[in-house]
Formats: structure tokens, sequence, C-alpha cells
């Protein structure tokens, strides 16, 4: 039995390798997975004086315990992980692949907020979780609507449960959730100004060859048909994983939470196109600028092997 070690991960984001490693697929492939804690006293505070993400860190949650040797993978959001890898104090550590949950995503705002459309978060405080998905999706979905020069972003903490609560508070105008707290928002008469899906990566160390990255995604590979053939019944991970920590998610039902935003694929290698597109994006908001080659930031040789065996 091979050993991996991965940084903890929610339904929203890895909900794939939680079926995989609950229901043994990653055993039956030879794999023993061990999760390790990334959030363990992260930051959760709102800092509406931080705007700009050169003033936060990558690894403040993802990637922290993979930068100390303490891991040997973990998922992100694919914009973030760009950031990470430019970044990263681990000399072999790349992405090697898309994870398989599409996260959905969506921006909110209170019920007594003077904003109904996008256009009206014009020069009002939208709270990021600067490096994680949502950051980045909210830049895009924001510039859809208005001049780069009227979003108006500032450092949120990880954690869709800490920016819902900052958002309640009053402490930001709007801000970016994923399920079940945009269930939640909704149950609480919130208002979603827009939505849209985003990718995620896998970067890994030296540690994780092709032949181990083809068995877990082997494991994960079963997991998304099982998904795919009985989401209803998936959809409880959403509600179990954040029941333990917040009693306003217990209150809600799998049945709650709509189907159709969770859509979860076999993992597949970064399109080269989308590489480059999406390197060329980021350095235009002013981030990725030690970055040349965005090619340097996949171990192409353990994405192409490890994806090909996993068929």
């Amino acid at each position: 039995m091979k050993k991996l070690v991965l940084e903890n991960t929610a339904p929203f984001q890895g909900l794939c390798e939680l079926v995989a490693d609950q229901e043994g697929l990653f055993e039956a492939e030879g794999l023993v997975v061990e999760w390790v804690d990334r959030e363990a006293g992260v930051d959760r505070n709102t800092y509406t004086d931080i705007t700009d993400p050169k003033d936060a860190d990558p690894h403040a949650s993802h990637g922290l315990l993979f930068e100390q040797g303490k891991a040997d993978m973990y998922n992100a959001c694919e914009w973030g992980n760009y950031c990470r890898v430019q970044d990263t104090g681990i000399q072999a550590g790349r992405q090697i692949g898309r994870r398989s949950i599409v996260t959905y995503a969506a921006l909110a705002v209170r019920p007594d907020s003077p904003v109904y459309t996008p256009q009206q978060l014009a020069n009002r405080l939208v709270g990021v979780p600067f490096f994680f998905g949502t950051h980045y999706l909210a830049l895009h979905m924001l510039e859809g609507f208005l001049p780069r020069d009227q979003i108006k972003l500032c450092k949120a903490p990880m954690g869709s449960k800490f920016r819902f609560n900052a958002m309640m508070a009053g402490e930001i105008e709007a801000t970016t959730l994923t399920e079940p707290y945009i269930t939640l928002a909704e149950k609480n008469g919130c208002r979603i100004i827009c939505t849209a899906f985003y990718h995620g990566t896998e970067v890994a160390s030296e540690k994780v060859d092709a032949e181990t990255y083809g068995m877990f995604n082997r494991a994960v590979c079963q997991a998304v048909r099982r998904i795919n053939s009985d989401k209803s019944t998936y959809m409880q991970y959403f509600i179990d994983y954040h029941s333990k920590t917040d009693p306003r998610i217990g209150a809600l039902t799998a049945a709650d939470i709509r189907q159709s935003r969770i859509v979860v694929v076999e993992p597949s290698p970064i399109p080269e196109a989308e590489l480059e597109s999406t390197a060329t994006w980021i350095k235009s908001w002013g981030m990725l600028a030690n970055t040349d080659d965005a090619a340097k930031l996949v171990n192409m040789d353990v994405q192409t092997s490890a994806h090909a065996a996993a068929k």
C-alpha cells in the first residue's frame, strides 16, 4: 500500500475525494490516504483596509502544510494554484492536473442591501478570500459589468461561513459564497447577484509520481460515477461536513441544495490553451509577475502519464 498525505478539503472543492476515501475506493487502488488539517490557527478576521492581494499570503491556508513538508498534495482553485506554485518553497511543487469537482459559487448581498445588480456594486466593498477561487471568480464576474477601477475588494477570511457572517454583520456590502452557504444565504433572504462555476487543480510534491497520481485518479473517477448516478444521496456530504461546526447548516436538509449546482467530472489535464490564457489574465490583475512561462507551473510528465494511466 502506498501512503498519500493530503491537506483536508471541504465538499465544495473535494466531494469526490471525500467519497473515494469514505467508500474505500482509494484503498481498493492500493492507496492509504491520510488527511492533515490546514485550517488550524487560520485567521478568520475581515480586513477592510487590505485591498491588494500583494498584502496577503497565498499559502495562508491552501498549501500551508505542503510548504512545511507535512503534506504531499493539496487541491485548490486553478488561479490561486498558479500563484502558489510560482511562490512555492518546495522545489518540485507543481500542478499535476484538474480536480474532479467544478465548483459553483455566488456573489451575495444582505436582504437590506441597496444592491440588486452587479453594476450597483460599483465602488462598494466586496469581501473575498485573496488567492482563493472566489477571489478570482469575483473579478471575472464583476469585470463583465464594471470598469476595473470601480471594483473594490478587501481581504475576507477563508471559509464561506465566516464571510457570510461578516456580510450579515455589515462589515462588507457583498461577499462570495459556496455551498451549502449559498443555500443558507437564500434561506435568510439574501440576494444572489451573480454566479459561475470554476475549475481547481492539484499541486503535488516529488513524492507523487505518475503511478501514484494515476491510482488516486482511478479512485476519484469511480467516485465521480457513483455521485453522478445517485446525486441526491451525496448531497448529504455538504450538510454533514458543516453541521458539526454550524447549527444553521444542520437545520438545512440535503434536498434544500440544488443538485444542478454540484457538478463533478473525471479529473483531466489542464488544456494548454487555457493554461496560457489563464496565466495572461492573472497577470493582467498584477499577479503572477515572476512567471514567464505558464507551462513551468505544471509537471507535464506526471500530468500526462497519470491521466493516461487513469483511463
